[in-house]
């Protein structure tokens, strides 16, 4: 049985009301229980590395070297004795003893707009719900309190295959992520900038600040008079839109701050310095942080799309991706935030384990791999397998709702920890039957 609970947040001196859900379910209790004997809580966050188009799993975490449908790419030996992924990801290999590569996930969806859904929200996209992307419900879900950023960033999203895929669905607007984009100036200096965050060169801080009381005013009466959930959203937005403005956590986005050899190591591309960004962004607080890697230019895309070319392809991709990740996950292990924030690798689907007359791989939604790592999670370990061809499953399956349920006990919630829909129904983080991966979690 749920129960809904009314928490109320302050900002600035305007209020707002957000909806919260918790469980009563049987794990909720003993994850008090250990939250009580160990003092408090150590606040979560996770990073998602989202890879547009649906990556080869035979060219990066399950290599079949030595079948025809391996192709010519070699498997290599990592830092735990007889875990082997692709040559591409060299440097990752060294970080196996963090990660766990689950080799079995299987959809029925081969269509980029449906399976982006799918894996983005935890729900396939059929009646009248339009389900929040996983960064939303999770961000709101691990939110702090007095944090000043919002509780969802995503850095370079590939929308257009499948739009509904990025938006925070019934959750409302003040849920909704924060959408960054890179600039590549002189020299490939990649930036961020989060626009509209400065007032008018024209005006004073006190005229800003008269004109935001104001604002205030209007809404607050609105609100009384419309005691509705997408005004309250409305109100909300602009409330942590003004302590963002307001906040000296906005400097997360200035990453020449960064030791330059570091943003070296990270990779002079727009992934690489949002995979630095993600970290800069974590250290401040924000619960959920999200970095597409859609291709090897400025230009977004579905770059993982490999229909043709494959092997030079993927390898491309690769050698940005494989830097990136790395430093990722050392850069967190050093400061000690990799303890507290999960790491999960995807994309919507995999590629066909038969190679195509043009040397590329079609969508293959039936067996394929993801990964994660860090925070909450065992690494050092495979879940799962597929048969010598790469075209069955061998051993545990995994469904979509089944990593949504895994992911959030790494965060520490409970999968049927519900919100509210529009339409009043109580929506889990993870789908009805959904079974956590008890032999991926620590």
């Amino acid at each position: 049985m749920a129960i809904q609970r009314m928490s109320r947040r302050r900002l600035f001196g305007l209020s707002g009301l957000s909806l919260l859900g918790t469980s009563m379910s049987g794990w909720l209790p003993r994850l008090a229980a250990q939250v009580q004997q160990s003092g408090q809580s150590p606040p979560r966050s996770c990073i998602l590395l989202w890879m547009s188009g649906g990556p080869s799993q035979m060219e990066t975490f399950d290599p079949h070297a030595g079948h025809e449908n391996g192709g010519p790419t070699k498997a290599i030996e990592t830092s735990v004795p007889g875990i082997r992924i692709a040559e591409h990801l060299p440097k990752l290999a060294g970080q196996m003893q963090d990660l766990a590569v689950i080799r079995s996930m299987t959809t029925k969806e081969g269509d980029h707009t449906r399976a982006t859904y799918y894996l983005r929200t935890g729900y396939l996209p059929q009646g009248p719900l339009l389900y929040p992307a996983m960064g939303s419900v999770l961000g709101k879900s691990l939110q702090r309190e007095a944090s000043d950023l919002p509780a969802c960033i995503s850095i370079n999203p590939f929308r257009a295959l499948s739009p509904a895929a990025f938006t925070s669905g019934f959750l409302g607007p003040a849920w909704s992520p924060l959408v960054v984009a890179s600039e590549t100036g002189a020299e490939n200096d990649v930036s961020f900038r989060v626009r509209n965050l400065k007032s008018a060169a024209r005006l004073s801080g006190q005229q800003v600040d008269e004109r935001l009381r104001l604002l205030g005013v209007l809404e607050q009466s609105f609100l009384a008079e419309r005691p509705d959930v997408p005004v309250r959203s409305h109100l909300q937005s602009y409330e942590r839109a003004v302590r963002m403005m307001k906040s000296s956590s906005v400097e997360a986005f200035q990453l020449e701050q960064e030791d330059a050899a570091l943003r070296e190591a990270y990779g002079r591309n727009p992934f690489g310095q949002g995979c630095l960004l993600a970290r800069r962004l974590v250290e401040r607080g924000v619960p959920f942080v999200e970095v597409s890697l859609n291709g090897l230019t400025d230009a977004a895309g579905p770059g993982w799309d490999t229909h043709a070319d494959n092997f030079k392809a993927v390898a491309d991709l690769c050698g940005v991706l494989d830097p990136a990740w790395t430093t990722l996950l050392t850069d967190l292990r050093q400061r000690g935030l990799l303890q507290n924030t999960l790491v999960i690798w995807m994309g919507e689907f995999g590629r066909t384990p038969k190679i195509n007359p043009n040397g590329g791989r079609d969508h293959w939604p039936g067996s394929w791999s993801a990964v994660l790592g860090g925070g909450g999670i065992r690494g050092g370990q495979v879940w799962g397998s597929v048969s010598d061809d790469g075209m069955e499953i061998r051993d545990n399956p995994v469904r979509v709702p089944d990593l949504m349920a895994t992911i959030c006990r790494g965060l520490g919630l409970d999968p049927a920890l519900t919100n509210l829909s529009n339409i009043g129904r109580p929506i889990p983080l993870a789908d009805h039957g959904a079974t956590a991966i008890e032999q991926l979690l620590v």
